[in-house]
Parts: C-alpha cells; sequence; structure tokens
C-alpha cells in the first residue's frame, strides 16, 4: 500500500518530544510492509544528517521549509491570524506553521491516485487535507490530544499562558474540532478521554485508541539503583504544559523537600529550554542540561522521576520512558492518564499525587523505602513490556490505515 504521512514536525530524531518519537515509530513499523512517503517541514535546527537518517526508513521524504517564527511574531501577523481564526476557524497556532508550498505539493500528490491513504500525524497536520478527499482514498487524523480539551483543562487548573486569550478561544477551538472531525474516515486518539472528547464531535467517524509505545533498545532497565536523594523531570522543555510542571516542581514541591532532605537535587532533562525554565538553574540543586544524547543515562542516575503535569492530555510518553527505564514514579491524574498504575486488583506501578503536600509525601516515602522503589520499578518495567510496546501500537496503526 501507498502511504502518504503528514508531519508539520520534522520526525526525527525519535528523540526530541513526543509528537516526534510517535511519528518516527509508527512510520518506521509501517515502511516494513508498505510504501510511505513523509511530507514535513524543517526548521533550521534539522541538520542535513538528520534529514539523510530518515530518509532510510521511508520511500520518499519531501522537505519544505518552516517559515521563521521570528517573521510572523509581530502584532500585525498575530492580529492577521486571529481575524482568520474568527472568519475561517483555523487556529493561530495551526496558520502559523502552515506551508502553501506543501499544500500545492499535497494537492498535486492527491489528484495523482498514487497513495490509497493520507493520514496526519497531529491535528495540526488537519489543514492540509480538503474535504473532497474522502471520495479518492482513506482520510485518516492521529490526534495526538485534543486541542480543545487541552484548552478547556488549562483554563480549569489555572494554569493557562493567558486566561483572556484561551477563554475567547474556547469555544473556536470546539467548532474547530467538529470542522476538521468530519473531514476523517477514521481518527486515532491515544486515550479513552480524548476519544470521548472527540466522539462527540463526529459519532460517525471509525474511532481507534493506540497508545503510545517505548523503544526498548532507547530505554533499557536500569542495573543497580542510585544511591542519594535525585529528582528527575525529562521532557521538551519548550512544552508550556512542561514548562508549567519544571515551575511547579523547583519553586513549590524542591524547596520542601530539600529542608528535610538537603542532598536533594533535581535535574531537568530535555532540548529547547526556554529562559524561564534557564532560570531555575540558578536556585540550589537544580540542574538544566539541554538536549542530551541518552535519556536513560539520566534516568538511571535518579532515585525518583517526578511528573507533575497539571495540564496536557494524552498518554504521556515521558511517563512511558521513565516506566521503561526502572526510574519509580511519581505524578498527577494527568501525567498517568490512561495507564493502570493503582487501584483494585492492579498492582501498584507509581505513586500518585495531585497537591503539594501530596508530592512531598510521595517522595519522601519512596526516599525512604527501597522495597518499595523496587516494587514500583520492577512493576511498571513490567507493565510497558507488556502493554506498550511500538510493535503493538505499530499493528493497530497499520490495521487502520488499511481498513
Amino acid at each position: 500500500m501507498n502511504i502518504l504521512m503528514l508531519s508539520a514536525t520534522f520526525p526525527y530524531p525519535p528523540t526530541q518530544g513526543g509528537t516526534q518519537v510517535r511519528t518516527f515509530n509508527l512510520l518506521k513499523y509501517l515502511s516494513r510492509d508498505h510504501q510511505v512517503t513523509v511530507a514535513t517541514l524543517k526548521s533550521p535546527e534539522v541538520t542535513d544528517a538528520e534529514i539523510k537518517a530518515l530518509r532510510e526508513w521511508v520511500a520518499e521524504l519531501v522537505v519544505f521549509d518552516r517559515l521563521n517564527p521570528s517573521s510572523q511574531s509581530d502584532i500585525f501577523s498575530k492580529i492577521q491570524r486571529f481575524s482568520q481564526f474568527l472568519q475561517q476557524g483555523i487556529p493561530p497556532s495551526v496558520l502559523s506553521s502552515y506551508s502553501s508550498e506543501m499544500q500545492d505539493w499535497v494537492d498535486r500528490a492527491i489528484q495523482s491516485n498514487h497513495y490509497q491513504v493520507i493520514t496526519c500525524e497531529h491535528s495540526v497536520n488537519e489543514i492540509y487535507v480538503r474535504p473532497e478527499f474522502q471520495k479518492q482514498l482513506r482520510t485518516v487524523v492521529n490526534v495526538h490530544s485534543s486541542v480543545y480539551g487541552t484548552c478547556k483543562n488549562q483554563l480549569q487548573t489555572q494554569t493557562s499562558e493567558n486566561q483572556w486569550r484561551d477563554r475567547l478561544n474556547l469555544p473556536l477551538l470546539k467548532r474547530y474540532e467538529q470542522r476538521y472531525c468530519n473531514k476523517f474516515s477514521n481518527i486515532v486518539v491515544t486515550t479513552e478521554d480524548d476519544r470521548a472528547q472527540l466522539h462527540a464531535f463526529n459519532p460517525n467517524a471509525q474511532f481507534q485508541v493506540i497508545s503510545n509505545g517505548v523503544d526498548f533498545t532507547e530505554f533499557p532497565y536500569r542495573t543497580k539503583e542510585p544511591e542519594g536523594h535525585k529528582l528527575i523531570f525529562i521532557g521538551a522543555m519548550d512544552n508550556l504544559a512542561n514548562i508549567d510542571a519544571v515551575q511547579f516542581l523547583s519553586l513549590e514541591i524542591l524547596p520542601i523537600l530539600q529542608k528535610k532532605y538537603p542532598d536533594t537535587t533535581l535535574a531537568l532533562v530535555g532540548a529547547r529550554p526556554p529562559s524561564e525554565v534557564l532560570q531555575l538553574g540558578d536556585r540550589p540543586g537544580i540542574t538544566i542540561t539541554g538536549r542530551v544524547p541518552a535519556m536513560a543515562d539520566y534516568l538511571h542516575q535518579a532515585t525518583v522521576c517526578v511528573i507533575p503535569m497539571r495540564t496536557g492530555f494524552g498518554i504521556k510518553n515521558k511517563t512511558l520512558e521513565a516506566m521503561a527505564a526502572g526510574t519509580p514514579i511519581v505524578s498527577s491524574d494527568r501525567g498517568l492518564e490512561g495507564l493502570a498504575v493503582d487501584g483494585v486488583d492492579t498492582p501498584l506501578r507509581a505513586l500518585r499525587a495531585n497537591r503539594v503536600e501530596e508530592y512531598v509525601g510521595a517522595i519522601a516515602r519512596l526516599f525512604e523505602d527501597a522495597s518499595l522503589r523496587e516494587s514500583l520499578s520492577r512493576e511498571a518495567r513490567a507493565l510497558v513490556e507488556t502493554d506498550y510496546t511500538w510493535e503493538s501500537a505499530g499493528q493497530c496503526y497499520e490495521q487502520v490505515l488499511t481498513g
């Protein structure tokens, strides 16, 4: 089968963030038995070596330049995109990465009748799929996470970057998701929460819940337990949900722990830390690493991985990766979304916390109890080995695309 995959985010290397990880591992699986063409955008940070490496995994790679964000950051451009949002229903976040050159290429590709299915990796790519495409081929959107649901959650949890803007955007985002859902014959989501949200928008679509997975070669199980009181948070640091999480962890949770355990350290590990994250490195015990060659090396050195997400929907790669590496986890409901980690007849695989005092208590409990750390580590690794492999996710995705 000839598959056309659209990704506004360059999906390589598969360690840059959740979107890249999911997209790359699914296309890697599909490329075994199908001819996969990937049309994608590249930012100035993408290297020729990374483009060459990605070409090895696909039948064809078509790369377009992403517009420089600074060229669209002036007030006129922002007002223009918001005006388009009001009139056309397309969010500024979608328009800011839109490439008319890529659109022309996609239109020609569909007219050629070469492809049997077109799939959008993340809903931001829906803009390239015209409603009439459904008459020619199967149309699939792999949502990753609901933008309406995320905005709504940020307002509810008061973690929105701009409350006034997001209250204005919320009904527009609802209209946006209702509209784009109707363009697709199949809608793929990562959790039941997103399925329920989007099913209300298009009850006639075929929905499939396909969770994320872990590459066990990139995240091997630890060979020994580290000593000391070492915390870690992992993830792309320019993600708004991650920025909120690391500020919450660094400013509200860590200082209390350091009063009881003065040697407590925190490593914030992930690419592209912005200024508000970098300045946290001035605080006692906090290290900002930026992008690292192997995330697992840092997870193996940590006593506890803390995932204090207060917003953001979908299965969290960071949670699965920490589980695979064997690092005991303390996380919020959002960070554990879609995962069976506690409850009746469920082995305890992570400690749940949502308030500052709950985080402090759970982390202190793990600091003090080596047998609990070992049990959580073992049970969490067993869960991902059984239920969260890219092999099983790829099989499910292939079934969706092939019908």
